[in-house]
């Protein structure tokens, strides 16, 4: 990574950190315990990586700060939501999250439970905040993110892997899975970013950016997956070897290890390729799929 990018990065992952500490109730706020579970599974941890992709495809579009910086933070409250409940007993069953004990093990189940509810809440209100956008950009920008986060993309893709749990997958079904479950909130995040600017993409430029942000989607996951069998548990600051032990679908599973190396290459390069004819605009965008694709750790 060029020292631009990572100064960039850094710039972003910090601005997004202190925005979060604001816009999060404070622990002195009633009920003090839950909002003290809130900012624990929120605060100081994690890559942004949400985030960063609605900062550089705000890049995009000449982003109205406001507007992307509320995109991003919603997109991150959902996310953050999601893996309090993923690591409860009756979803994933993880006591450890980002290097920490899990919120339900540092709280309480029903705690981490009404953190992950009211994190969600907290996100629609931030991008329902008054004069963000032109209304009407503003409710579609609210939609997208509802469906990102529900029955049709990551609750909807967290049930189907459940269900899948001992039962072997082909791959269109594991892309469909994952589809839902990890790249909907990552397609959501890119779109957001281009939807939070005073310059309209063209169509064909939206069908491009899709294309990429549904690349990277898969792609995010392919390489988690991949982690999940080669890094350690104080590497991935979660349990390593997870998935295997709970006899999950996974790419590695399927395709096995260096394949599916392979194929995360490939999904890379395709990603890249999607946002030709953006020229520099799109800079950030690719080298954050350079920084999915060889996460380091």
């Amino acid at each position: 990574m060029s020292e631009d990018f990572q100064s960039w990065m850094g710039a972003v992952q910090a601005e997004v950190e202190v925005a979060l500490g604001e816009r999060l109730p404070a622990v002195s706020a009633i009920p003090a315990r839950l909002h003290d579970a809130m900012r624990y599974a929120v605060l100081g941890g994690g890559k942004r990586v949400r985030p960063l992709l609605t900062f550089a495809a705000g890049e995009l579009v000449d982003a109205r700060p406001e507007c992307r910086i509320a995109a991003a933070l919603a997109v991150e409250l959902i996310h953050a939501y999601s893996l309090i409940h993923d690591d409860l007993p009756c979803m994933d069953d993880d006591a450890l999250r980002r290097g920490r004990p899990a919120c339900h093990i540092e709280f309480d189940e029903a705690t981490a439970l009404l953190a992950g509810d009211a994190l969600q809440s907290r996100a629609f209100e931030l991008l329902a905040t008054p004069g963000l956008a032109d209304p009407q950009r503003q409710i579609e920008m609210l939609a997208l993110l509802a469906r990102a986060s529900g029955s049709l993309g990551m609750a909807g893709g967290q049930a189907v892997d459940l269900a899948s749990v001992g039962r072997p997958l082909n791959q269109p079904e594991l892309e469909l899975m994952h589809a839902m479950k990890t790249g909907a909130l990552i397609r959501a995040a890119v779109l957001l970013g281009a939807a939070s600017g005073e310059t309209a993409l063209s169509a064909a430029e939206l069908l491009k950016l899709d294309h990429f942000s549904k690349r990277i989607g898969l792609l995010f996951q392919v390489v988690d997956d991949v982690l999940d069998c080669t890094a350690s548990t104080a590497t991935l600051g979660k349990t390593a070897g997870k998935d295997a032990a709970a006899d999950k679908p996974t790419y590695v599973s399927l395709l096995g290890l260096e394949e599916a190396r392979r194929y995360a290459e490939d999904l890379y390069q395709e990603a890249c390729s999607a946002l030709a004819g953006f020229g520099t605009r799109a800079n950030r965008l690719i080298r954050l799929a350079d920084f999915i694709c060889h996460r380091p750790f």
